[in-house]
């Protein structure tokens, strides 16, 4: 399949996607933060310096995904209408595993919406906890979940 972001000539632009269908789209992406067991307890306690690292993080990550388009060079300014972030401590992680759902009516996909939106939350955390630990692993950003549009249903097995 060719790649939608190129033109014939192989320079980068931004697809036309004025003649797609307007319909109802979804994505889910997840990722996580691993760190230390200690790291993780000043989250669940509530002991974190810099305030509520779940909360912030959350508020973050609805911001990064309504500024997608301001961060992705091709990737369209979407109406979109509904961002949500799960962040869940994870003690068998160690960690925080982060999800978040984006939804739009509109003529292409928020894939990109919801992969900044756990980006940006899970950086958020890093930087509200990295005085304490700086070895923290972000990872495993991924879809899950995308549904809408002309090419129809995608879950992750």
């Amino acid at each position: 399949m060719p790649l939608t972001h190129f033109d014939g000539a192989g320079n980068a632009h931004m697809v036309d996607v004025s003649q797609k269908a307007t319909t109802a789209r979804i994505a889910t992406a997840t990722g996580h933060v691993r760190m230390q067991p200690d790291t993780l307890a000043l989250i669940t306690e509530g002991r974190a310096k810099k305030g509520d690292v779940l909360g912030v993080a959350r508020l973050a990550g609805i911001m990064g995904a309504k500024k997608t388009a301001d961060l992705i060079p091709l990737c369209h300014p979407l109406p979109v209408t509904s961002v949500s972030l799960e962040l869940e401590p994870d003690p068998d992680l160690p960690g925080v595993r982060v999800t978040a759902s984006v939804k739009t009516t509109g003529q292409t996909g928020v894939e990109m919406e919801a992969l900044t939106a756990v980006s940006t939350a899970c950086l958020t955390v890093y930087d509200m906890l990295k005085a304490v630990e700086k070895t923290m692993v972000i990872g495993e950003i991924r879809v899950t979940l995308k549904d809408g549009g002309k090419s129809g249903r995608f879950q992750a097995p």
